[in-house]
């Protein structure tokens, strides 16, 4: 499969993209290296750097080719500073993300993975499950709801299949 993933500079969609290339995918990073870092990027993957806030370098790098999959890594990730700054987390992982989600749809790309957050349920003494009640304790875990609600509405309206990991 060939498979665009965002935020493959940082910890997690780094080793994702490394993953990926060892299984005999092929992999374009895209990243702004704002959190990530250049040299995280797996050898072996094509890498674009540009900001998810250009929509135009966006949907360049999405329709420079056919790809299979989305992955979306990037995102703002610090809960407490989403409780102190909630307009850029908003920006950035709420509109950037739907800019993203609309960009793949209109390049025909008809799967979406999203890297979510456990910070999307509410607050618990007991473990998790996918059952457990959503209600999240902050802004970053409201944007990644809202990523994942949007997901299934673009499911529902353009059959896009998602996958949201909860972690």
């Amino acid at each position: 499969m060939n498979i665009f993933v965002t935020g493959g500079a940082g910890y997690i969609g780094s080793a994702t993209a490394g993953a990926l290339l060892e299984a005999g995918h092929t992999v374009t990073v895209y990243d702004s290296l704002v959190t990530g870092y250049r040299q995280a990027v797996p050898e072996g993957a094509r890498f674009v750097h540009a900001d998810l806030d250009d929509e135009a370098a966006q949907s360049a790098a999405l329709s420079a080719e056919k790809y299979d999959a989305v992955m979306h890594f990037a995102a703002f990730i610090e809960a407490g500073e989403s409780m102190k700054e909630p307009g850029k987390f908003f920006h950035n992982n709420l509109v950037n993300s739907l800019h993203l989600i609309e960009a793949a749809t209109r390049a025909g790309i008809g799967r979406f993975v999203l890297s979510s957050s456990a910070a999307v349920y509410a607050s618990s003494d007991e473990p998790l499950t996918e059952d457990s009640p959503l209600d999240p304790a902050n802004v970053y875990g409201f944007t990644k709801l809202s990523i994942e609600q949007a997901l299934d509405w673009y499911r529902q309206i353009h059959g896009l299949h998602f996958a949201a990991l909860r972690y």
